[in-house]
């Protein structure tokens, strides 16, 4: 596979509930499920021809801009995604705050209490 990771086209493939790239017949996937203001990661597939170039960092940045953009928090239960989360400090601010400690986040600030 000659294509760069970023050139990749990723796809939300909402009626499976999965992030998915296909290339030469394979697909790499990330799948996610939608509940009460954040995205569920609970599982990424890379096939072994796929692994070590950048196709499950990916699918990774995907889900982290997807959550952005529908302004979710994150739960990576995928070790893979739970990885990539404590390695790139831009997403932190993505983590739920009931997962932060298990990826040794300080805990998210309380918000403030509304003005009277």
């Amino acid at each position: 596979m000659s294509t760069p990771s970023d050139a990749l086209e990723v796809v939300d493939n909402a009626a499976a509930h999965r992030f998915e790239i296909s290339l030469d017949g394979q697909t790499a996937f990330a799948e996610y499920s939608l509940v009460h203001g954040a995205v569920i990661l609970p599982h990424t597939v890379v096939p072994e021809a796929f692994e070590g170039k950048g196709v499950g960092s990916r699918l990774a940045a995907y889900a982290m801009q997807y959550a952005r953009d529908h302004e979710l928090k994150v739960i990576p239960l995928c070790p893979f995604m739970a990885a990539y989360m404590k390695r790139h400090a831009e997403t932190h601010d993505l983590v739920h705050r009931l997962y932060r400690e298990r990826l040794g986040l300080r805990p998210s600030p309380k918000p403030a209490p509304p003005a009277p």
